[in-house]
């Protein structure tokens, strides 16, 4: 059979890194779209079985050279996404609704055979939030220009590589309290970055069209449960205190000045909203591709990078002679 051919944008992460090794091994020819070859090209490249994998450096608004990369693609998959905006042209509008329509142009013009897009879960009910607003303009302007897409729609996806799970422990790790917004009450339906991945391939291999699809794994956590099993993972105690609102927007000012921030005033709003499946939309479950990882156990995995004394310092072993 011939190999087809996918075009991804957004491949460096955690999810596309994942995507490429799981596409390659089963006889998909995968083209990159990276912004700097030079210094995420060797992260791609070896993630790929050797002649299955081709990388470009290209600024996705160049839409002439991206343009080239559409004659032979049959599957065109968009992973990229920004948790905040910069002053380097890097805004909400810009990634997460002006980008996807210029790909599904491109996909109708070249009569791509599909086309999955990685959108966010909760976008509906956040309505106050400026990233949810960019993500559902983003999906209805897909949806008016190529009408077959896909689009994916993950709760908060974790794996070694994130920057959720390893981001908390660090800070978990440095601070003698944490504080709770809105009491910690917020619920996730946490997915694995595999499971996701393995989501994404299902879609691919069965041909599934225009489809919405909420991606969430197989249990619901409270931000307060998620941050007491990061600690009970890693050995530590940490006072979690919750904070009124007002001290809440006041923290997030401050954060958000930080190069990477921590918190913005628009992450806050968001946590005023469940992350949750809404019941509206097909989930993974429904058509055939359960997420099976469960967070503590997956976490156990590599939460050991800040337990004191590394991987081994919590375990006993029987000495035989």
């Amino acid at each position: 059979m011939k190999a087809k051919n996918c075009l991804i944008f957004g491949g460096s992460g955690q999810i596309g890194r994942q995507l490429i090794r799981k596409l390659t091994k089963n006889n998909y020819k995968v083209t990159v779209v990276t912004r700097n070859l030079h210094q995420k090209g060797y992260v791609i490249k070896t993630q790929a079985n050797a002649g299955y994998i081709d990388i470009v450096e290209a600024n996705i608004f160049d839409e002439s050279k991206i343009r080239k990369l559409f004659s032979k693609t049959d599957i065109c998959i968009n992973l990229i996404g920004i948790l905040y905006e910069s002053k380097k042209g890097n805004t909400f509008k810009n990634i997460h609704s002006i980008f996807p329509s210029i790909l599904a142009n491109l996909c109708k013009e070249y009569k791509v055979k599909q086309f999955i897009h990685l959108s966010a879960l909760g976008i509906n009910e956040a309505v106050d939030s400026e990233y949810a607003k960019s993500k559902l303009e983003g999906e209805v302007n897909i949806q008016k220009n190529y009408p077959l897409a896909t689009i994916l729609r993950p709760s908060v996806v974790y794996s070694v590589d994130d920057n959720f799970t390893t981001n908390f422990m660090t800070l978990l790790n440095r601070l003698p309290l944490f504080p709770l917004y809105y009491k910690g009450n917020t619920n996730f339906m946490p997915i694995h970055c595999s499971d996701l991945t393995n989501i994404i391939y299902y879609v691919i291999s069965n041909n599934l069209y225009s489809k919405i699809i909420e991606c969430v794994g197989p249990e619901t956590i409270s931000l307060k449960n998620i941050l007491k099993k990061l600690l009970k993972l890693m050995n530590k105690k940490r006072v979690l205190l919750p904070l009124p609102l007002i001290v809440a927007k006041l923290s997030a000012n401050l954060f958000q000045l930080f190069p990477k921030p921590l918190l913005t005033i628009d992450q806050l709003k968001m946590l005023k909203y469940n992350n949750v499946a809404s019941k509206k939309y097909q989930t993974n479950f429904e058509i055939g591709a359960p997420s099976i990882k469960f967070f503590e156990q997956e976490v156990e995995k590599y939460c050991y990078m800040w337990r004191e004394g590394g991987q081994f310092s919590t375990k006993k072993y029987d000495i035989v002679d």
